[in-house]
């Protein structure tokens, strides 16, 4: 079993798309206070590029290097997507984690290149990957030397356009590396249009049921207005309503 990250649960948080500068830090900054209300340790997420959006017509974000600028200006530990490994080493020079998205969590090149970076590495269990098989995706890391990495839950695959939370899925990672439970991403209905649906009435429910098997933090998507978000809006938290959720997980 793998030691806790720290001595308090991590909480992800932030808008799914990074937006600009005037969103990031006023997300960052909310969330962060609450954060430390109620004692967790805060990490500000949000993507620069959605390269894996189900429509080509789907807005895709800031880019990397406007991205970058904002993230070096936040008061918070910052996290991001990365998808290709030559962008891992220019990423880290910024964020505090790299994180790999669910559809790239058996890439090689991209786990090792972030593993290389010495900077701690989020992996998101792939829909289609059992919790077991992550261990995989944790030993390429961990070829680099770097010992520094966590596994992210977020839903498998349940017909062609449905996410079912298995917790023994969680229960089996808790024995490779320190789990992280998505509750947002998990709630999401792919595949069902142009834009990916979502039922985030669960969120609350799945949350509680990663508390109770102990896991080592959180992850949300939050927004102001999810009606406006960019991306993900139909399975995010409403920025306003979040702290009522972490009342009970905390």
């Amino acid at each position: 079993m793998e030691q806790k990250l720290t001595q308090k649960p991590i909480l992800i948080a932030g808008p799914c798309s990074l937006e600009g500068k005037e969103m990031a830090h006023r997300i960052s900054q909310e969330v962060g206070e609450l954060a430390y209300k109620y004692g967790f340790d805060y990490i500000f997420k949000a993507s620069f590029d959605k390269a894996n959006r189900t429509s080509v017509t789907s807005k895709r974000g800031l880019g990397l290097r406007g991205a970058m600028e904002i993230f070096a200006g936040l008061d918070v530990k910052t996290t991001t997507d990365i998808h290709e490994p030559g962008q891992a080493h220019y990423v880290a020079e910024v964020v505090d984690v790299l994180q790999i998205p669910a559809f790239l969590c058996r890439q090689t090149d991209l786990l090792v290149a972030a593993g290389e970076t010495g900077k701690q590495v989020n992996i998101k269990k792939g829909q289609m990957v059992t919790g077991d098989a992550m261990r995989h995706a944790v030993e390429k890391v961990r070829s680099t030397g770097n010992k520094n990495v966590m596994l992210m839950e977020r839903g498998s695959m349940f017909g062609m356009n449905d996410l079912v939370v298995d917790f023994r899925q969680v229960v089996d990672m808790k024995d490779i590396a320190p789990v992280i439970m998505d509750c947002t991403h998990s709630v999401q209905r792919p595949n069902g249009g142009a834009v990916t649906g979502g039922q985030p009435k669960y969120i609350e429910t799945l949350a509680k049921c990663a508390k109770a098997v102990d896991v080592d933090g959180f992850f949300f998507e939050v927004h102001p207005d999810p009606s406006k978000a960019w991306s993900d809006g139909t399975n995010m938290l409403k920025l306003s309503e979040f702290e009522n959720i972490l009342k009970i997980i905390s």
